[in-house]
């Protein structure tokens, strides 16, 4: 299984969007700082995440949810977490 995940920033409020074949491990790089992309948007949270049976879907899942159609797909799909 491949995972396409959603970070969100408490630093700034922005997302970040990317795919790993070990979520768990993935995130504790990122909230760890390893992770060159998002160690200056500590402290991230993990909002969403999606599994994929190989890794194809995945590039091509993560590829569209950073387009505003995808953006826009994941802020009606997190409405209520968001919000509230």
């Amino acid at each position: 299984m491949y995972y396409v995940y959603v970070l969100q920033s408490k630093k700034d409020n922005k997302n970040y969007t990317g795919y790993t074949k070990n979520l768990k491990l993935r995130f504790e790089l990122h909230r760890d700082g390893k992770i060159e992309s998002t160690k200056d948007r500590r402290p991230l949270k993990l909002i969403y995440y999606e599994a994929c049976l190989n890794q194809q879907d995945a590039t091509h899942r993560e590829k569209y949810l950073k387009t505003t159609y995808g953006k826009r797909y994941i802020k009606s799909r997190l409405k209520s977490y968001l919000t509230g």
